[in-house]
């Protein structure tokens, strides 16, 4: 079961901690990360999303090698080279996998100017090692498709990672 957690941030730094958090959570195999793409919301009122995976520089190494091998087949390597290189690109740059890329922009699009939202797509269930591991990254879950007890808790532990934070904080 897929799960959609959208996570707001005062800042892009901080969402991209979080992401990185979930991308070591990911390797070691605490939950199947589907997706993890941040939205920035620009002082000018503009939304930068920054995906994870950058489907168009994949599909043009895929559409390389695979326009390479086809080209030797007909003796024009290099020309199969660019066509495939080419042709992988835009099919890449067109196909949209993951978290709806609408989506994201119209919600990122509520927040206020400097602000940033996490979008996390999950294919497990939030565990009690995985809520250890988001303690102290504060946020607050703005949509999710969590059960309303797994996003309670889930708030809780941002909630409690905060107020813990900014004591510590104010003593360093």
């Amino acid at each position: 079961m897929q799960n959609l957690i959208v996570i707001v941030y005062p800042d892009e730094l901080q969402a991209e901690q979080v992401r990185l958090d979930f991308i070591k959570m990911g390797k070691e195999y605490l939950l199947s990360l589907e997706d993890a793409v941040i939205a920035v919301k620009k002082p000018d009122g503009k939304v930068k999303l920054l995906q994870m995976y950058h489907l168009g520089m994949a599909g043009a190494i895929s559409g390389a090698l695979w326009g390479t091998l086809i080209g030797l087949l007909f003796m024009m390597p290099i020309f199969g080279l660019v066509v495939g290189a080419g042709t992988g690109a835009v099919a890449g740059a067109l196909s949209d996998a993951g978290i709806n890329d609408n989506f994201m922009k119209q919600l990122a699009s509520t927040l206020s100017p400097g602000s940033s939202a996490l979008f996390v797509l999950v294919d497990s269930e939030i565990t009690d090692k995985v809520m250890d591991e988001l303690k102290g990254t504060g946020g607050k879950i703005i949509q999710t498709s969590l059960s309303t007890v797994d996003q309670e808790k889930l708030q809780k532990v941002l909630d409690e990672a905060r107020s813990t934070a900014e004591p510590a904080k104010g003593q360093a």
